[in-house]
């Protein structure tokens, strides 16, 4: 029986901060994710207000995708991608974030870079702000805690679409944005730093600050898919959430009342208003609750309720487990860790693995919104190592993605409109939560380590021959390969 529909979107996905590196080239000036320190699975990454010497910044060189992206997009092409999954540095585009000219260098680079996905049949699908803040926009607005700034990002998202209303068809706005549901999303998302020198995954928090600049997040997504509307009625404008599957460890029905308010708050809410277009009772509730007083401009409504996006997409890792009982033990993850759950087993750095949740995720989402999903993050972040003749035989990637594309064809049996998948990620590049080069995730490894030590050069996984022979019989053919 044939699943996967004929014009399925198969492909990988980056962010400009994890890969691209040349972070001060042509123009660019500097991005919140310039001011980012490398850490690990033991030592958060600190945000420092200024460039230290001696400590090391990976997004400065990350893995150069800007000089490599000839030879990066040739090897997408080779496996056979239907769509590459890239965002834009607004910083390159509007070096302060609040310019009135665009830098022309920097658009430059992004019309070469989707004229040669586009000379291989590739569509590239755009992330409008994927952790990527200007420095500026931080250090003189406290970003989107000012309203000012979701003129600046309208500003930046317009200059972009016209620009590449020919060669974009797909467009995100914001990365993961319920990530600022939580404390540590006031950096990346919002552009919000507390205090000087501040780790990012545990910063000091203003919960009234952080809930009035995603209101103003809100506002900015909402009036990019209108000036999308207005730009190409052909774009399609997605929001991206990552999507933080939770089970109630116990049946007691605290711990099922729990589950609902966290996945309520943490999965639902952002969707709720960009796709639904208001704010949702149990939100009302828990501002009031919370006694978190937003400013809300009368015109607002109408932007929010005109500003609805197309589709719905998300990442996805892990799961976890929640329960209002002590002394369990806990486990990391995306964003978010929880408890532990005994039925699954966890990855290097401690993610549970539950290719099961992500049908149980695709099937909740259609359910509750009724339009289409893209998948556009899942992989698995591994210690790759080369063997005495250079290959990397990442079988441990390959059944983490095969577990996973097996329920998706089961999510598609159950009638889920899933219309891609872009894996995370494309090539090796740094990531995000830990700043670690080790920590590795794509198909194409780079020859580059912690320290900065390497060629940079490019080498075919096994997974990569596997991901190819998976797109070109259309998710038919997950069987193992000899390589």
């Amino acid at each position: 029986m044939k699943l996967f529909p004929d014009n399925f979107l198969w492909g990988g996905a980056v962010a400009a901060n994890q890969c691209e590196g040349a972070w001060k080239a042509d123009g660019k000036k500097e991005s919140i994710c310039d001011h980012l320190t490398a850490g690990s699975l033991n030592k958060n990454r600190v945000f420092t207000s200024g460039i230290i010497e001696g400590e090391s910044y990976p997004s400065h060189t990350a893995v150069d995708f800007y000089h490599c992206y000839k030879e990066d997009i040739a090897l997408f092409a080779e496996m056979g991608f239907k769509v590459f999954r890239l965002s834009i540095a607004w910083s390159r585009i509007f070096p302060h974030g609040d310019d009135e000219i665009p830098n022309e260098e920097g658009l430059q680079f992004y019309d070469r870079v989707f004229d040669e996905c586009r000379r291989y049949g590739i569509e590239p699908m755009v992330t409008l702000s994927h952790f990527e803040i200007p420095y500026h926009l931080v250090k003189a607005y406290k970003g989107f805690s000012d309203r000012r700034v979701t003129g600046f990002f309208e500003r930046y998202v317009r200059c972009v679409m016209e620009r590449y209303k020919d060669k974009v068809k797909y467009w995100l706005t914001f990365n993961e944005i319920n990530f600022a549901t939580m404390p540590m999303g006031n950096l990346e998302v919002l552009g919000i730093i507390n205090r000087e020198d501040d780790e990012v995954a545990n910063p000091l928090d203003d919960r009234n600050l952080r809930f009035q600049a995603l209101h103003h997040v809100f506002l900015a997504s909402a009036r990019a898919v209108a000036a999308a509307k207005e730009i190409n009625p052909e774009f399609k404008v997605g929001c991206m959430l990552a999507h933080i599957t939770m089970y109630p460890l116990t049946s007691r029905p605290e711990d099922m009342l729990l589950m609902q308010e966290l996945d309520h708050l943490i999965n639902d809410f952002c969707a709720d208003v960009q796709i639904k277009g208001s704010y949702p009772g149990y939100v009302l509730r828990y501002l009031e609750k919370n006694q978190i007083d937003l400013t809300v401009e009368p015109e607002d409504e109408a932007v929010l309720r005109n500003g609805c996006v197309d589709f719905y997409s998300f990442s996805y890792y892990m799961s976890n487990c929640v329960t209002t009982e002590e002394g369990h033990a806990t486990t990391l993850g995306n964003l978010l860790g929880g408890v532990k759950n005994p039925y699954l087993e966890t990855s290097q750095w401690g993610w549970q693995i539950d290719p099961k949740g992500l049908r149980y995720t695709l099937n909740k989402i259609q359910d509750r919104y009724g339009i289409p999903i893209f998948i556009v993050e899942n992989g698995l972040g591994a210690v790759d190592e080369p063997d005495d003749n250079g290959c990397i035989h990442d079988d441990y990637r390959i059944n983490y993605l095969r577990q996973h594309i097996t329920e998706m064809e089961r999510a598609i049996e159950d009638k889920v409109d899933l219309i891609g998948y872009t894996v995370w990620s494309a090539l090796d590049i740094v990531s995000s939560g830990t700043g670690e080069m080790k920590k590795r995730y794509g198909f194409i490894y780079v020859d580059k380590d912690d320290q900065g030590n390497g060629t940079m050069k490019r080498v075919r996984k096994k997974s990569f021959y596997w991901y190819k022979k998976v797109i070109q019989t259309n998710g038919g053919d997950l069987t193992d390969i000899e390589i």
